[in-house]
């Protein structure tokens, strides 16, 4: 996605960021590549040795919706790293209430190398990244979990191979919907079973099946 500040942007800045809104932003190459990145630093954390790859760098996690979990793992894989990170909650942030998301973004991206969204409305964090010029990453919205694909990606990868067969049975939220997309952008074979009234949008379906048959 080419990103263009207004014009009345007080630097007239032009930018062309990578964002991290779905999984399917990225490419069978590159999520081989950042599995492969992450085996790696794993790998280097356990052996206590430096990898301050993000020294000097910030990374601002606006939370419309809160979690343990994301929160933790992204701060701690900052600090980690030898970055810093900086939490912004609801009462911080108001998304589409006391600032639009527009006017977050802009301000976000002056102080920041990076911003991290979780929010509800899937349109929130692609308003955000359409106005950033910093990278966006979707920490969850309703629609997309790309962050979790990548995590259960890669545990399948450690725990069985390239070659995993995998079952998904239960609701198709959020993260079905980016699983199985990642999981065909990886080579893996998935089979789903939901009820029908709690199904994965047929259009994922469709963008899986491409992705699984494509050479």
């Amino acid at each position: 996605m080419s990103i263009t500040t207004d014009e009345d942007d007080e630097d007239d800045e032009t930018t062309n960021p990578r964002h991290l809104l779905d999984i399917d932003d990225l490419s069978p190459a590159e999520l081989t590549e950042i599995l492969d990145r992450a085996e790696a630093l794993k790998a280097t954390q356990r052996a206590d040795d430096s990898h301050q790859y993000l020294a000097g760098r910030t990374l601002g996690m606006v939370f419309e919706k809160p979690s343990t979990r994301t929160r933790v793992s992204f701060e701690t894989g900052m600090t980690q790293l030898g970055g810093h990170a900086v939490f912004l909650g609801p009462e911080d942030v108001g998304l589409g209430g006391r600032e639009p998301a527009k006017d977050i973004s802009r301000t976000l991206s002056r102080y920041v190398d990076a911003v991290m969204v979780r929010t509800f409305d899937h349109a929130n964090v692609v308003e955000i990244a359409e106005y950033a010029t910093v990278p966006v990453v979707n920490g969850l919205t309703d629609a997309a979990h790309p962050c979790q694909t990548i995590a259960d990606l890669l545990t399948i990868r450690e725990r069985f191979g390239d070659d995993a067969r995998v079952a998904w049975v239960g609701d198709g939220n959020n993260v079905a919907q980016s699983f199985v997309v990642g999981a065909a952008l990886a080579g893996l074979d998935v089979t789903v079973a939901t009820p029908a009234e709690y199904g994965i949008d047929d259009a994922v379906l469709d963008r899986a099946a491409a992705l699984g048959e494509a050479p």
